[in-house]
């Protein structure tokens, strides 16, 4: 069994040192009252506590246990000496508890941190850097930029302030990048001009510069679609042609029109062949300022291109970056595996979704792409058009949606300001299933919320467009003249700002009874959603600032917002038993439910998360079954605007196995990653690809995660 420090330090569970601290604060008091055997009684009792946890407790959640059980055998008085000694001990340690995360951190034993992100390795000195940074940024935003209510909130896992480790500084979340204006009109990347490329390929090595550099001037993910690409497949179509006919020209050989335009289509499709590959590896191997590769998601449309040479041109690309997907690519040991990045999306439409469609082979190819590779994920134009005014577009990075513009019809170059997420299951245990209180606590988060939003947004304003020219100057997001701020871009819809809401299921659990996968849970959940939207909607009347609501991934935070619950409300039955509470409106991944009827109720819920959400469906290996994956990728197209296939991509580098590796239990009750095969549990020697929040994940997960990632059901 072990204990989390507070530095984020995981260190074995020591029964002795509860006894000391029982005896030192007994000593302090008066006659000290409490005998050996009371010591050793509430020691003994603290323990089995923790064993129960079914996980590594913190230093804070054993303190509550001793002072609770010191209270429980009637000797306040010592436990009021313990209290005040627990009180003088975190105001010496608030002087100072940065340093000993950082140090914790530097010395590889920061057990949180390690954990907090499932694309960062922090044993690499950039990842170490940037959370050093993030440390610090922390504790400014803590100490000075935040009001202590919202602060407090967010440290008893009330709210969650998102990316505080960055929030010290003035920058944003996420973004669609406009590579077309960059590409076509130029840009400049490190003070350098890059004028429009001349060939295809050259668009493809200046698009990944691009992804880097926006990469390193924010903190959320970007998305780039391969429309803005194909242009220049036909440029360098026409450099081809004139390059052939030449080179019959200087050597005799008699040629046609014909002839010449069948050589050069051989030498542009390697072209395209050799671009897509510099997109893929550049975007796999590139390491930003924050020690990652940058998170971007690259969207595969058709219709986002005039129909003829264009759209064909496009539908070569798409076809040959489904192909170099399905590959894969090498790990250390020289084996295909599963890459994280880039993050693939295809949009199902009427020109690929039908077998007479003209472009179905391309959808028969993603399906094998998703059955081996877990990408792409899917859009549905039908239904998108529903839902955004006729319009199609990319989500920014995993999920996050901006608002439509039906005026200018305008996307990309477009970003969002942050995000602030509303704990609902804690709403729920608050209202102790009063449903009038539930209400009432519910408008008093919002206003913290709303406020925790308003702090973000005024961060950002004033931001002068020199702190990331290739965003606000060189045509990633605007062309702002030097100097000029940002601020324009913060109102009138420009850009967004999210609420984002987490364990709706827990929450209708709590408050109904039931699932809401059950007719009354469903409508008790659905109310929810229209009461946060009509939210945001006032917000929005207000201050001309697009807020709007967001299914938040919670990658790290439902651990967070699992321990706190428990904390604050024991263990719940169904509510807060778990070390993870669910993400955003999703079905519990416990709950049996089979994959159409999972996405054709979620997609009730997706329509009230306009800000963003994404639904899923957890599969085996479907690598032998492709009609079933398409039956539920034409499900999608008919029934939810964004979804995505969940399968296993895994690979064990001690003796080669490349089935599921499982998760167990360690004597210590900790979840740990295990090739069923030759018994391998040193993740350096594995390669795990799991979908966690959107993305893929490879470098691991926190406890809560990984518990959830083990309990999932199948829903094919």
């Amino acid at each position: 069994m072990n204990v989390i420090k507070r530095s984020g330090e995981e260190v074995n569970f020591n029964i002795d040192k509860i006894a000391n601290a029982i005896r030192k604060a007994n000593k302090a008091t008066a006659h000290s009252p409490m005998s050996e055997k009371d010591i050793q009684e509430i020691s003994e009792s603290v323990a089995a506590q923790c064993k129960d946890l079914k996980r590594s407790a913190n230093v804070e959640e054993i303190q509550d246990m001793v002072e609770t059980g010191i209270m429980e055998k009637g000797y306040y008085s010592v436990a009021h000496n313990y209290i005040t000694y627990r009180y003088e001990r975190a105001l010496v340690r608030k002087a100072n508890s940065t340093d000993k995360q950082i140090m914790s951190l530097l010395e590889r034993q920061n057990e949180e941190v390690k954990q907090e992100n499932s694309n960062k390795n922090p044993l690499v000195n950039s990842v170490q850097r940037d959370y050093m940074a993030g440390e610090v940024s922390k504790d400014i935003t803590k100490r000075f930029l935040l009001p202590q209510d919202i602060s407090e909130a967010h440290e008893k896992g009330i709210i969650h302030f998102h990316d505080a480790d960055y929030f010290a500084q003035h920058m944003h979340n996420c973004c669609l990048v406009n590579l077309e204006d960059m590409l076509q009109n130029g840009t400049v990347i490190s003070e350098t001009m890059i004028e429009k490329p001349h060939s295809f390929s050259t668009a493809c090595n200046v698009a990944t510069q691009i992804i880097a550099q926006v990469a390193s001037s924010q903190y959320g993910g970007q998305s780039i679609t391969l429309s803005h690409l194909a242009p220049f497949v036909e440029v360098s179509r026409q450099k081809e042609r004139s390059a052939v006919r030449q080179e019959f020209q200087d050597s005799g050989i008699p040629y046609d029109e014909q002839k010449i335009n069948q050589v050069a289509e051989m030498r542009v499709r390697r072209e395209i062949e050799k671009g897509v590959q510099t997109i893929q590896y550049q975007v796999i191997t590139l390491m930003t300022t924050n020690g990652q590769a940058p998170f971007v998601t690259v969207f595969m449309y058709l219709d986002e291109v005039p129909e003829g040479q264009t759209r064909d041109d496009l539908a070569l690309i798409i076809e040959e970056m489904l192909k170099q997907r399905i590959r894969g690519v090498k790990n250390e040991k020289g084996v295909y595996i599963t890459p994280a990045f880039p993050k693939l999306i295809y949009c199902l439409e009427e020109d690929n979704i039908h077998e007479d469609s003209k472009y179905y082979y391309l959808t028969r190819l993603a399906a094998k792409c998703t059955a081996k590779r877990m990408v792409p994920d899917y859009i549905s134009e039908k239904i998108m058009k529903e839902l955004k005014g006729g319009d199609v577009y990319p989500c920014m990075g995993c999920r996050s949606f901006l608002t439509p513009d039906p005026v200018n019809h305008k996307y990309y170059g477009r970003f969002n300001q942050g995000v602030v997420t509303l704990n609902l299951v804690d709403v729920a245990c608050s209202s102790k299933q009063d449903m009038n209180e539930f209400w009432k606590i519910m408008d008093e988060r919002l206003d913290l919320c709303y406020r925790a939003l308003m702090i973000r947004h005024n961060r950002l304003l004033g931001t002068p467009s020199d702190v990331a020219p290739i965003l606000w100057q060189n045509g990633a997001l605007a062309r702002l003249e030097k100097g000029e701020p940002i601020d324009k871009l913060l109102y009138d819809n420009y850009s967004t700002i999210s609420l984002g809401y987490a364990g709706l299921c827990e929450c209708v659990r709590y408050m109904t009874g039931h699932s809401h996968t059950d007719p009354v849970g469903k409508e008790f959940g659905l109310k929810v959603m229209q009461y946060l939207n009509d939210a945001c909607a006032k917000w929005r009347e207000e201050t001309n600032i697009s807020f709007s609501l967001y299914g938040t991934p919670m990658e790290s935070t439902t651990y967070k917002f699992a321990k706190c619950l428990q904390d604050r409300f024991g263990i719940i039955p169904g509510v807060t038993d778990k070390n993870y509470i669910t993400n955003s409106y999703h079905v519990h991944v416990t709950e049996e439910i089979n994959a159409f009827d999972k996405l054709t109720l979620e997609s009730e819920f997706q329509k009230l998360s306009p800000g963003g959400a994404i639904s899923y469906v957890e599969v085996p290996d479907m690598k032998n079954n492709i009609e079933a994956v398409l039956a539920v990728m034409k499900h999608i197209y008919n029934n939810i605007m964004y979804a995505e296939l969940n399968t296993k991509s895994d690979y064990c580098q001690v003796c080669g196995y490349d089935g599921e590796i499982e998760i167990v239990e360690d004597k210590n009750h900790k979840l740990i990653w295990k090739c069923p095969n030759c018994g391998n549990t040193d993740q350096e020697k594995m390669n795990v690809a799991r979908r966690t929040c959107g993305y893929i994940g490879t470098q691991f997960w926190n406890q809560g995660r990984t518990q959830e990632i083990k309990e999932r059901v199948l829903h094919l």
